[in-house]
């Protein structure tokens, strides 16, 4: 638990669809999509990894002139590139800037995170494909963090970082129950309820003949 980090560090599919990076089997049809990929980097994509950040979830008319006056402000951009689809040249909603400096790229990813542009709350990172070692993009069931809410939610990011696991031991988990004999616990208990309940309803009607009869030797 020492060396434990709410942050990914190397990328790992099944623990990314782990709210605390503990699942020892995939949850969604996604993860064994990206557990089975093989992705590579992009070849093309040209400068410094770690100068470049991730922008995300920008509105579709958001252009690339406005994104260069925003980030501006946080130092000289070397590079700016706004993802486009190849057939309809439409904006798919994120791009990456690449700065000059070091400390520019900090102060961007600090303070322009969650910052309103054309209306739409942006999302900033630093770039993971060249320097998350085994990231598998999103369109492959990888990524992280996300605002998905289907069931195919992945952690170890910025925006959704691991929950810290509970480490109770052996010992802990015989003393409330765990292991084997929890399901059968839980299984008493709903038995209990419901015998509970059955004996509920047999004294409630068991009371109302009692009243009827007594209604009916009154008349």
């Amino acid at each position: 638990m020492s060396d434990w980090c709410p942050i990914a560090k190397d990328y790992n599919p099944l623990k990314a669809g782990s709210i605390d990076g503990t699942d020892v089997e995939p949850h969604d049809r996604a993860v064994w999509r990206a557990m089975s990929a093989r992705y590579k980097p992009n070849k093309g994509v040209v400068g410094d990894p770690l100068l470049t950040l991730f922008v995300a979830r920008l509105n579709p008319q958001t252009t690339e002139d406005k994104l260069q006056t925003v980030f501006s402000k946080y130092g000289d951009i070397r590079r700016l590139r706004l993802v486009r689809d190849i057939v309809t040249g439409f904006s798919k909603g994120y791009g990456f800037i690449e700065y000059k400096e070091e400390r520019s790229v900090s102060r961007a990813r600090r303070d322009a995170d969650k910052l309103v542009i054309d209306q739409h709350e942006v999302f900033v990172d630093f770039e993971q494909e060249r320097t998350l070692r085994g990231w598998v993009p999103r369109r492959l069931g990888g990524g992280l963090g996300g605002k998905k809410e289907s069931g195919q939610l992945r952690f170890g990011g910025r925006d959704r970082p691991y929950r810290k696991p509970i480490n109770l031991g052996p010992g802990a988990m015989l003393e409330r129950g765990g292991g084997r004999g929890e399901p059968r616990a839980r299984e008493d208990r709903h038995r209990y309820r419901e015998s509970d309940w059955g004996s509920r309803n047999r004294r409630d009607y068991r009371e109302r003949d009692r009243d009827d009869r007594r209604h009916k030797d009154r008349r």
